[in-house]
């Protein structure tokens, strides 16, 4: 896994935001620092996506580090739903699950997974309140203002454990190893404005 010792800085200057007459309701930024923000993210996780994935029997990924974790488990290979999946009369997914929150870019081949979670119920995990759905609205609307595109979409991996502590012990590693800018854990990594601006 790469390590980051050090907070990444993108908005140091002032100039960075052009604020309107209500710096809380309209804030901009600039197209230039999403995707150079984006760019630090996919510089992170594209590796992890290019790895040879292996087919591992799951009691041995389980017991592997978060380096190697990374080498039998590819978040492109599960289903891409679209966010407003949970408004579907019939649930595609149902039990426990880990799940991915992702970004492909447009124009462009490369994934950003924006959040990575956990849930004993996947039908019903995301139909109430999220904080990660606050940041992706966030997010989304930082990329409309910068005349920019999202292609969001949120994938279940179902094979996971049915006990919850395993479940988030696995949760952790794949945070640790794709370091997610949404999660808690690792905002500061990335400096992630669309957090900043609901908080």
């Amino acid at each position: 896994m790469i390590k980051y010792d050090r907070q990444y800085d993108l908005f140091n200057n002032d100039d960075l935001f052009s604020l309107e007459e209500n710096p809380l309701e309209d804030i901009f930024i600039d197209k230039k620092i999403i995707k150079e923000w984006q760019r630090k993210i996919i510089t992170h996780q594209s590796p992890i996506f290019k790895y040879d994935f292996k087919n591992v029997n799951q009691s041995s990924l389980f017991e592997s580090s978060s380096e190697e974790l990374n080498e039998f488990f590819n978040p492109l290979e599960l289903t891409p739903l679209p966010l407003s999946f949970w408004r579907w009369p019939k649930a595609m997914h149902k039990g426990p699950a880990v799940y991915f929150v992702m970004d492909k870019i447009i124009h462009s081949d490369e994934n950003i997974i924006l959040y990575i979670g956990e849930t004993i119920s996947a039908e019903k995990r995301w139909k109430g309140e999220h904080d990660c759905k606050n940041y992706l609205s966030s997010y989304s609307d930082s990329l409309h203002k910068a005349n920019m595109s999202s292609n969001l979409s949120i994938r279940f991996w179902l094979d996971v454990p049915v006990k919850t502590k395993e479940r988030r012990k696995l949760e952790k590693k794949l945070i640790q190893a794709w370091l997610p800018p949404f999660n808690k854990e690792t905002r500061e990594i990335w400096a992630t404005p669309f957090t900043s601006q609901i908080n």
